[in-house]
């Protein structure tokens, strides 16, 4: 019963890492600013950070299963 909520989660932190890690790739990529109004390679570095951790969190998640 505990593993609906657990694969909704997990898929949803990966989905969201993932998307994040392939957005902030793609902007980079094109020379357009990941964040407008911050520091680009700070952008890039938070970003990154945040789409790493949630992508992590989520395989967490399934491992938990």
């Amino acid at each position: 019963m505990e593993s609906g909520p657990a694969i909704f989660a997990g898929a949803a932190f990966a989905l969201f890492g993932g998307a994040l890690l392939l957005w902030t790739t793609v902007r980079t990529l094109h020379r357009e600013p990941v964040v407008y109004g911050v520091a680009p390679g700070t952008a890039v570095a938070l970003t990154s950070l945040f789409g790493a951790a949630f992508l992590v969190l989520g395989v967490w998640c399934f491992a938990r299963l």
